[in-house]
């Protein structure tokens, strides 16, 4: 029973993996402003982070949770001194985006991760590309903030991209899976301004972990990312967001699903009820993906699939 509470606990919080880690990094701060649904014009905005380590990699991410920590532990605390379970998706923002980017240099390796459950345990599955962007760098120059910035831009995931990155930051990174230019992304959008990210500021993290307090006092690690091609871990993951607790239902019997849930009001199947609402609801909330679906890419080239459904 413990550990069918585990999970239920940590699916509250979703999409996590830990691990043990000595670092310090230079923590970049980008506001993303971004269309989650193709057919409207609302927009959305979320602070994500670029954390570039002294272990020859960097780590981009979703900020929501990391900046919680204060907050979730002081809960965490507390109930732990109660003894009770506390439902706290009630007090806590959920993320707008669930997977962890990380780039190995100086190769520029790109290695995309994100969770899904096997059962009662969290796995963490990634595909890995060796993305080589074709940039064109033009003469022109622009002040964005306190940084003095030239421009580039480059095709990728069905989209045109226009970056502004600034030589004085020495660091050939960007958000996202962005790299490859002289110098740190301060800015970049595609041409329709679906995904637009702006640098607002960094700070030194003498000792970093790129998980969050409750992810790594879960232990919720979800293991050595389990790599894919990226078609199996596009079809792996779709039908995970389709059905988020078709590897646990086989095991809640009726009896399980009936038992009160500590600290609710509620019953153990309603709360796997509101767990997996809340899976669908956030991977419902956005149809207009960074990369298009209908888009490959190899390399620096792309091919659109539905042109290649067609030879």
């Amino acid at each position: 029973m413990k550990n069918i509470f585990s999970i239920l606990f940590v699916a509250v919080f979703a999409f996590a993996n830990a691990q043990e880690s000595k670092e310090s990094s230079n923590r970049f701060f980008y506001e993303l402003t971004f269309k989650p649904k193709q057919d409207s014009a609302k927009v959305d905005k979320v602070i994500t982070v670029l954390d570039i380590t002294d272990k020859n990699r960097s780590v981009y991410q979703d900020y929501t949770v990391i900046s919680q920590d204060s907050i979730t532990k002081i809960e965490m605390e507390a109930m732990q001194k109660a003894g009770v379970y506390k439902d706290l998706s009630k007090s806590l923002k959920t993320p707008k985006f669930s997977a962890r980017i990380h780039k190995f240099y100086p190769s520029m390796k790109v290695e995309y991760v994100d969770k899904v459950a096997n059962g009662m345990t969290p796995v963490n599955i990634a595909y890995t590309e060796d993305l080589k962007l074709n940039w064109k760098i033009s003469n022109e120059k622009q002040k964005i903030g306190e940084y003095n910035t030239q421009k580039a831009t480059a095709q990728y995931g069905g989209r045109m991209w226009t970056a502004w990155f600034s030589s004085d930051i020495p660091f050939q990174d960007g958000p996202y899976k962005f790299s490859g230019l002289p110098g740190l992304i301060v800015k970049i959008e595609d041409a329709d301004k679906n995904y637009s990210w702006v640098l607002q500021g960094n700070k030194k993290i003498k000792e970093y972990n790129e998980f969050s307090y409750i992810e790594t006092l879960m232990h919720a690690t979800g293991g050595k990312p389990k790599e894919l091609t990226r078609e199996k871990f596009d079809k792996t993951f779709n039908d995970f967001k389709k059905d988020p607790f078709a590897s646990v239902r086989p095991m809640m019997t009726q009896e399980i699903m009936s038992k009160p849930m500590p600290g609710t009001d509620g019953t153990i199947g309603d709360l796997m009820k509101k767990q997996e609402k809340m899976y669908k609801d956030f991977y419902n909330a956005n149809d207009n993906p960074i990369e298009k679906a209908n888009s490959i890419t190899v390399g620096s080239l792309e091919k659109v699939g539905k042109e290649k459904d067609k030879k």
